[in-house]
């Protein structure tokens, strides 16, 4: 059982403190901290958390709890988790770890010097069908991956300060992309290291400092490219979807739009449809169990067994630092319009290695570049001459 000191009572400590007091949970909330009183109170009642702050100092060090759970404005995950740190509590931080790859080093550092357990609440990689494709992936269904796609665009965030560039280092890139990111990596491999990036992105439509909408592509040392999309522009609610491609198949995943319920209404339902839904009325897209849709549930429950277990969690705040990373790359290549390295000053996973075409083999003399069959019923091969490199097709029955 974990006594927890919530830091952050919006959207996402909300979420947060739904999974977490829910369906008979055994932790419980036990102080919440807010920037005002009012929304402190009011919150602290709502959930029947007993005590309320507007102290982040006093949240994290409230004798009463033993663990911390972060879900501020991206420019205070810093100093929360550095204070987490001093005191000697495991930590839970939501993404993005830092608004740039030394903050979030530095907070990697700090919880390591610290010796505390600590999780990167990186919550889409933990939706039931995005593990369950990870699983088939990590089976060899697909074979090698070569390319993963991952999409998240809707209207824009809930919050002020997400609009202002200082305070949440950036815009649709670091708010969303992080997400994309993340996703590529648990699906191409978290030990194949990302080597570069380019990324286009602009302000489209909102009178900001930020960008609203980007697209990159991120190779990997094995070849393979993960490709975000996010925008902050995007009608109609809100489009979570992945596309994964390997040499033995593809998986599509369609999260939020196309959710198995349908409603169409002309007078509107009378509540609260899904996150970002941008109308009451029409054809609806209503989901049925938002944190466990969202990965939130299967997110805190890897936390806490690993808390428990003294085992790492699937997403750790290394995971968090190399994101940061990527993230700052894509923003220097959408500045210098060029492909831009990854910079990792500490990288933990597979030394680099060079990466082979696997060619399958027809005859001794023949490469098999393709095998089709054709509207008559005949089989066309593309072949490749070993010797010559010659290419040729030729049809058998």
């Amino acid at each position: 059982m974990r006594k927890i000191s919530m830091l952050g009572g919006g959207l996402i400590g909300t979420f947060y403190t739904m999974t977490l007091m829910g369906m008979r949970s055994k932790d419980t909330v036990e102080i919440v901290c807010t920037s005002s009183e009012e929304k402190a109170k009011k919150f602290a009642s709502e959930w029947g958390i007993p005590r309320w702050t507007t102290s982040i100092v006093e949240a994290i060090n409230d004798p009463g709890t033993d663990l911390v759970v972060i879900g501020l404005p991206n420019h205070l995950h810093k100093e929360a988790v550095l204070l987490a740190a001093k005191a000697g509590k495991p930590v839970l931080c939501t993404k993005p770890l830092g608004r740039t790859a030394q903050e979030g080093l530095e907070m990697l550092e700090a919880v390591e010097k610290a010796g505390i357990f600590a999780g990167y609440l990186e919550d889409l990689v933990y939706t039931p069908k995005t593990m369950k494709a990870i699983a088939s992936v990590r089976a060899g269904a697909l074979g090698k991956v070569l390319w993963a796609r991952s999409r998240e665009t809707h209207p824009g965030p809930h919050s002020d300060w997400f609009w202002n560039k200082e305070l949440s280092g950036g815009g649709a890139i670091v708010d969303m992309g992080c997400h994309c990111i993340e996703i590529a990596r648990n699906f191409i491999g978290k030990d194949i290291r990302p080597v570069e990036v380019t990324c286009w992105a602009d302000t489209q439509v909102h009178p900001i400092d930020a960008e609203d909408s980007a697209v990159a592509l991120v190779r990997y040392e094995n070849g393979a490219i993960g490709q975000l999309e996010v925008s902050w522009t995007f009608r109609g609610g809100m489009d979570l979807r992945d596309e994964i491609s390997g040499t033995e198949g593809t998986i599509w995943l369609n999260h939020w739009l196309r959710t198995g319920y349908e409603m169409f209404t002309s007078v509107g339902q009378g509540g609260y449809i899904a996150e970002k839904a941008e109308g009451e009325t029409g054809w609806l897209f209503p989901v049925g169990d938002e944190v466990h849709a969202l990965g939130y549930a299967h997110m805190f429950q890897d936390m806490l067994d690993s808390l428990e277990n003294n085992v790492e969690p699937k997403e750790t705040f290394y995971d968090g630092y190399v994101v940061n990373a990527i993230v700052d790359a894509c923003y220097r290549s959408a500045e210098s319009k060029k492909w831009e390295p990854v910079k990792l000053e500490v990288w933990r996973g597979g030394e680099k290695s060079e990466s082979k075409t696997e060619l399958m083999e027809y005859d001794a003399r023949h490469y098999l570049i393709k095998e089709e069959k054709m509207p008559d019923g005949k089989i066309k091969l593309i072949l490749k001459d070993k010797n010559t490199g010659e290419i040729t097709q030729l049809f058998k029955d």
